[in-house]
């Protein structure tokens, strides 16, 4: 039997993927998440084989989560159940180690088998965005990422640059190459750029 935690914030389709999995004869789902904080919490408690979880989440993201696992050097596999078919995001989840990554639109047969991989040590990936993904890569350093993100949400220099322990020269020089770098005239600009590429 697979033992399953499952994390999405949208109550609906939360309790849609439960319902859809708990038909599958050798399936168990042993508990639901609503946050990324939740999710982690959940899988520290209950060790399932694996986690199924969204990638933007309040709290922590999915692929926060996806990382802190591996950190912890967790057994649990991960398997994102996304609407974001961005090649961006794919990679970024497969640099977190995630196992799986899926659409939301796919069959809930290929979702089952998909786990089913997963739990198995293999990789189950949507072949057409698995394609895409060496098509355009990533040029954003982690600290870029994090500051355009930050800024993006309406954080000043000064701000940011006393969250990540910066000074706001630094913070200023992350946003300026991370402008430059995706050939964007302001980090609005940019932050929409990259979003739109599952980068951010």
């Amino acid at each position: 039997m697979i033992r399953l935690v499952i994390a999405e914030d949208q109550a609906l389709v939360r309790g849609a993927l439960a319902a859809l999995l708990r038909l599958e004869h050798d399936i168990e789902v042993v508990a639901e998440a609503k946050d990324g904080n939740e999710a982690l919490a959940l899988v520290r408690q209950q060790s399932p084989d694996v986690l199924v979880t969204d990638i933007e989440m309040p709290g922590r993201s999915g692929l926060d989560v996806a990382v802190a696992l591996r950190a912890e050097k967790s057994r649990t596999r991960v398997v994102i159940v996304t609407t974001f078919a961005r090649a961006g995001y794919l990679r970024r989840a497969l640099d977190a180690g995630v196992g799986g990554y899926l659409l939301k639109d796919a069959p809930a047969a290929q979702l089952a088998d998909g786990i089913r991989r997963v739990a198995a040590g293999e990789r189950a990936i949507d072949p057409q965005l698995a394609l895409e993904s060496w098509s355009e890569a990533d040029p954003l350093t982690d600290r870029e990422r994090t500051v355009l993100r930050l800024a993006s949400e309406g954080a000043s220099a000064a701000d940011i640059g006393q969250r990540l322990s910066l000074s706001e020269g630094t913070v200023r020089n992350y946003l300026s190459e991370a402008i430059g770098k995706l050939g964007a005239s302001n980090r609005i600009e940019a932050a929409r750029f990259a979003r739109n590429r599952g980068w951010l």
